[in-house]
């Protein structure tokens, strides 16, 4: 430090420069100039203000054909965010289009809304063929169960749930709808409208845009090109250059002819643990202490091996016992991780697949891993309706399969079982089971969590016994509970 450093007095040391927090909005500048005027922060000494002045959408777009474009600076894109609105897409479409990790999604959700007759979609691929008509009716038939079965399983709910005194029709209708739409859920198509809230960076948008472009499904080609044109009305640059995957529809189309080798067997239990870590406890325990230790993390490692199991259970309620109601885990906790395989519903998949953090591959949805019966529908008197509807529903997908087996897929009711293999951390499993597992949760993912809960703490009995799970729920209680059949 230069001597006349010290010379100063405190009167002659420059003001400090106050802390400032505010909102670059896009009300007043266009994501890609937001997005520029953040990256030109890291060589620019004036304010994000000052930054954002002297740019236009003119300057902004010539910065990302230059730096982003050209020379792959891709994060960038990640401060121009879009608000996309779908409606009236298929939830087979859904599935593409909530694929990706890192964006945010809300969606109609049948649990808490009715489908109209009709409420379906009709597959291009199918114009002018022989199947249309067989697709139709069998999609007509199902929504037309459906909504006989409604009023039906609603008034058994009442029966076992009666209105409050000075309950409204309107409150106590949405206190108990979930229950009986819960159970007649099971007959909505994948072919069934639905609408769609996103919220992503331009950087997520275009991959997810590379993967609609790619699909199989006209549907998912249609809409990924409309939101590639409404999506260019703000972000012209970012997004000019997406297009379709041909990494992703070749190697889709070579691993669907390699599979055919693989022989189809059964795979025993309905979940699973696949792959588990041994020293996953000693793993999170040593990561927990390692930011408070100058040791490397082999030494904490070791360290922890050499305690006792009343040691272990002291430190591991430094790190869990004191985990309130709304607080998630530590970090240290995602040190160790798991592989499980479930067969479950199609409707309770699509709860599954919110947890996005975790890594989940499922299998194509077809009608060949049979379907549940929920006990509403058997009490209301619907069984029979459910199986012919669930029946002709399975034959029709066959006969669709056998000439294209992804637009099949749109035929297949909610209640079909699908395989879905997931690789996840502790600490994902904690936010997964916790959730999925409250009462007010819908009872196929409560079967499912509370499943988990129990092979887990089987596999790490110290870091699982944490987990916090309501008094008494048990998911054999579960199955003999809400369903007839599984």
């Amino acid at each position: 430090m230069p001597a006349s450093f010290w010379a100063l007095g405190v009167k002659d040391v420059p003001d400090r420069l106050p802390r400032q927090v505010y909102l670059l909005t896009a009300r007043q500048l266009s994501p890609e100039t937001i997005a520029v005027t953040f990256a030109k922060t890291s060589r620019s000494p004036q304010s994000f203000r000052q930054i954002a002045a002297e740019l236009s959408d003119e300057t902004s777009a010539e910065f990302h054909e230059k730096w982003v474009v050209g020379y792959g600076h891709a994060s960038v894109a990640e401060h121009a965010i879009l608000h996309l609105a779908f409606e009236n897409v298929s939830r087979l479409a859904v599935e593409t289009i909530e694929s990706n990790r890192l964006a945010s999604y809300t969606e109609k959700s049948t649990r808490y809304q009715t489908w109209d007759a009709g409420s379906f979609h009709i597959p291009s691929e199918l114009a002018g063929t022989p199947h249309e008509t067989a697709y139709c009716r069998t999609c007509e038939m199902l929504f037309s169960t459906y909504r006989d079965s409604l009023e039906r399983v609603a008034s058994v709910v009442r029966r076992s749930a009666p209105r409050g005194e000075s309950e409204s029709e309107e409150r106590y209708d949405s206190r108990i709808r979930s229950r009986y739409v819960d159970a007649c859920r099971y007959l909505l198509p994948a072919a069934s409208l639905a609408n769609v809230g996103m919220t992503a960076n331009a950087r997520v948008l275009e991959h997810a845009l590379q993967k609609m472009l790619a699909s199989r499904l006209a549907e998912v080609r249609s809409i990924g090109a409309e939101v590639k044109a409404v999506a260019m009305r703000e972000v012209p640059t970012l997004l000019k250059h997406a297009g379709p995957s041909e990494y992703m529809s070749e190697t889709d189309a070579k691993l669907m002819r390699a599979a055919r080798a693989v022989p189809t067997a059964e795979t025993g239990d309905w979940l699973r643990l696949t792959a588990t870590d041994p020293q996953g406890e000693v793993r999170v325990l040593a990561a927990a202490l390692y930011p408070h230790s100058g040791a490397g993390i082999r030494a904490a490692e070791e360290y922890v091996e050499r305690l006792d199991r009343d040691e272990r259970r002291k430190l591991g309620e430094m790190l869990l016992g004191t985990l309130g109601r709304f607080d998630a885990p530590l970090r240290a906790l995602e040190h160790q991780t798991f592989s499980a395989e479930v067969v479950l519903d199609q409707g309770a998949y699509f709860e599954l697949k919110r947890h996005r953090l975790m890594t989940q591959t499922a299998q194509h949805l077809t009608a060949d891993l049979g379907y549940p019966v929920p006990r509403l529908l058997v009490e209301a008197g619907l069984e029979s309706a459910y199986h012919a509807a669930m029946q002709a529903a399975a034959e029709t997908y066959q006969v669709l399969a056998a000439w294209n087996p992804d637009v099949a897929a749109y035929v297949v009711p909610n209640g079909f079982n699908r395989r879905v293999l997931m690789t996840f951390n502790l600490r994902e499993a904690y936010h997964l089971i916790e959730l999925r597992s409250a009462s007010n949760a819908h009872f196929a993912m409560r079967r499912v969590a509370l499943r988990l809960a129990d092979e887990l703490q089987r596999a790490t009995p110290l870091l699982a016994s944490w987990f916090r799970l309501p008094d008494g729920a048990d998911w054999r209680q579960i199955e003999a509970e809400h369903f007839a059949r599984i």
